[in-house]
């Protein structure tokens, strides 16, 4: 239920549905009628919604749901059914799943377990891989109960919201930076996905959802088997799968009583998932935004990284922290500037080394051709850091591929010297090699223009 003090999300009092409202919630036309949303903004009797399992269940949505994970792919489950497999018969599948759950007698299946490599690191981290079907279905509750959520989450986050994103919450950091918030709580929850309490996520979820067979499914996703690497079986006690299409708005159910006491608090703070900064405009109160959220933590069955929860005073030279792959650092000059996460960019290095290896026998537009997508993507992104950074990548990728062309002519080692007189910068512009720095300038010289 909502905390009287809690400031209202929306107003309330009859309207007529209007763009802003679908957009505002979230809500899927199909799976939404124009009744549900005018009840969702004035508030439905008891904060509860009951009856929608036949939201969940219905064609259209399990159709809406399955052209989503079409379009995503993605793995195959523990059944091995691949998404190409789905597609041949995905009529008949469609109307099996949507039987089960009418009838609710449709079972989670056990969740296939992969070890990936961390971005810019030797660690690997675990990923939850369920079957297509579970994938439709919990695309399904997703779209059903995701805008009853989006009514009640604060405004402080960003991740995986509908109409917000990265950029946003990065946004709003380098505003509160420059407003004089120069006092930061990096916080690290050790963990978070995997060690979410089930029954304390799910009392969280039944404030708002009354129907029993959708909450039967919520928790027989949090609770289905984790099939190893090594073929075994493992019953999870607590969290909510990274991988599961369901699992990112569970974990801001579960955080968002954290960014409405800090708000109540008067503290500021931008959430992106699980990657949290607290801004202050000193450190007395950036250490009492701390002494809070470790007890929050404590009191919530979560805790906070020891080491990698900090509290930092941007207004020093030198000073950082890291948020969503970037750095933003106090240069000596006083300057805040907005830079890259190392990590981000040994990521970069390792995504274009295997196609940029010495010993390739591609020829040099055909390997530009493979590794431009991957700098246009990184460029989308880091758009906004220091032009500093685009020009060191820019010239590692350059080093690259002239050590490429150095191994050809029986030379030893990376691309130096006389090789940048050989095979000059130009030279790789006409092969079509994107550049970073230039796209960078382009999209500023564009921005320059307009506002004159």
């Amino acid at each position: 239920m909502q905390n009287e003090d809690q400031p209202a999300l929306v107003p309330c009092g009859d309207r007529q549905v209007g763009e802003d409202l679908w957009h505002r919630y979230g809500a899927e036309r199909g799976v939404w009628t124009e009744n549900m949303l005018k009840a969702l903004d004035k508030g439905v009797k008891g904060n509860k919604w009951f009856s929608l399992i036949d939201k969940v269940a219905s064609e259209r949505t399990l159709g809406m749901a399955w052209a989503k994970v079409e379009s995503n792919a993605g793995s195959c489950g523990v059944d091995s059914m691949s998404v190409e497999h789905f597609a041949k018969d995905s009529d008949h599948r469609l109307l099996v799943v949507n039987e089960c759950l009418r009838e609710g007698n449709y079972q989670p299946n056990t969740i296939r377990r992969v070890l990936i490599p961390k971005p810019g690191s030797k660690e690997k981290r675990p990923l939850g891989i369920p079957t297509v079907a579970d994938r439709i279905v919990q695309t399904a509750i997703r779209m059903v109960i995701e805008p009853i959520f989006e009514r009640e989450f604060c405004d402080t986050s960003y991740g995986f919201r509908p109409g917000r994103g990265c950029k946003d919450a990065l946004r709003e950091v380098e505003r509160h930076l420059r407003g004089g918030l120069c006092h930061v709580v990096d916080v690290d929850i050790r963990g978070y996905f995997d060690n979410i309490p089930h029954d304390r996520l799910m009392g969280l979820v039944r404030e708002h959802i009354a129907d029993g067979k959708v909450l039967g499914l919520i928790e027989g996703y949090l609770k289905a088997g984790v099939q190893m690497e090594d073929g075994r079986k493992v019953m999870p006690q607590t969290g909510t799968p990274q991988g599961g299409v369901i699992s990112p708005l569970l974990a801001n159910i579960y955080l968002n009583p954290l960014d409405w006491l800090l708000k109540q608090l008067g503290l500021v703070s931008v959430r992106y998932a699980d990657d949290i900064v607290i801004l202050a405009a000193d450190a007395a109160t950036a250490e009492q935004a701390l002494w809070e959220l470790a007890r929050w933590t404590g009191e919530a069955g979560l805790e906070l990284h020891p080491e990698k929860t900090r509290t930092v005073d941007m207004s020093t030279s030198g000073a950082y922290f890291d948020i969503l792959g970037y750095r933003f650092q106090r240069s000596a000059k006083g300057k805040m500037l907005r830079l890259v996460r190392p990590k981000s960019k040994s990521s970069l290095r390792a995504k274009l080394r295997k196609p940029t290896k010495r010993s390739n026998a591609h020829g040099l537009k055909e390997i530009i051709d493979q590794i431009n997508p991957i700098l246009r993507g990184w460029s989308g992104y880091f758009l906004q850091a220091h032009p500093n950074v685009h020009r060191e990548m820019d010239g590692w990728v350059r080093m690259r591929l002239r050590s490429i062309l150095r191994k050809r002519r029986k030379g030893k080692g990376r691309g130096r010297g006389s090789d940048h007189q050989r095979w000059p910068n130009a030279y790789f512009e006409t092969l079509g090699l994107f550049s970073l720095e230039a796209a960078r300038e382009e999209v500023f010289s564009l921005l320059r223009g307009a506002t004159r």
